[in-house]
């Protein structure tokens, strides 16, 4: 179904994000969303742990044409995640544990689901927050869409954007500084990026769909 279907969570992106700089008292934090931090060294946990999972599916970060560093696009995700969950839950949507099991089921099972998610800069252990963030988003998105068509969704989408806008987040600036105006000519989710680690070699990054 279509209420249970899991999109890749870049495309939550194009609502926007909102920035400012780190406060000393915020020291060791790599993101902060809504007050919760992501910590620098959880980050470093999960971007050790997801390099680890290509390593083991044979894949490179170049042929996966992240539009960043994979640091920076770990990063990201585990913000997107924690972002497009708190949006959801202001508004009362919540998953279970069955419907997480149901739709990583229809994915193929554990295993093709982590071998999905790999493409997406997501570390296996923070599969299973992926798929409720989603889940309880795209329950947000037909909540205000009121159907099943292309245009109630659609309607859903434009509602469920701003409570995913009203969701702030503060981005360290020691990672470089957000791109909120991605385009073909600079499609990278953060400038400066040779302060968070170089991009994959193989020439421009694709823009996240």
């Amino acid at each position: 179904m279509k209420s249970t279907r899991v999109r890749v969570i870049l495309a939550v992106a194009a609502a926007g994000v909102a920035l400012t700089a780190c406060s000393p008292n915020q020291a060791g934090s790599a993101a902060i969303v809504a007050g919760e931090r992501i910590t620098s060294s959880e980050l470093d946990r999960n971007v050790q742990e997801y390099e680890a999972a290509l390593a083991k599916a044979n894949i490179s970060a170049s042929q996966l044409n992240f539009p960043g560093s994979v640091p920076q696009a770990v990063l990201f995700q585990l913000v997107t995640m924690k972002r497009t969950a708190k949006a959801a839950e202001s508004k009362g949507m919540t998953a279970t544990e069955g419907e997480v099991d149901q739709v990583i089921a229809a994915a193929g099972g554990q295993a093709a689901f982590e071998q999905r998610m790999v493409q997406q800069a997501i570390a296996p252990s923070r599969i299973r927050e992926v798929v409720r963030s989603n889940l309880m988003f795209n329950k947000l998105i037909a909540k205000y869409g009121g159907g099943a068509d292309d245009a109630a969704v659609q309607r859903g989408q434009v509602q469920a954007a701003q409570d995913l806008q009203a969701v702030k987040v503060v981005w360290n600036p020691r990672y470089g500084t957000f791109n909120e105006q991605r385009s073909e000519q600079q499609p990278q989710l953060f400038l400066d990026n040779d302060r968070f680690g170089k991009l994959p070699a193989a020439g421009a990054a694709a823009q996240p769909q």
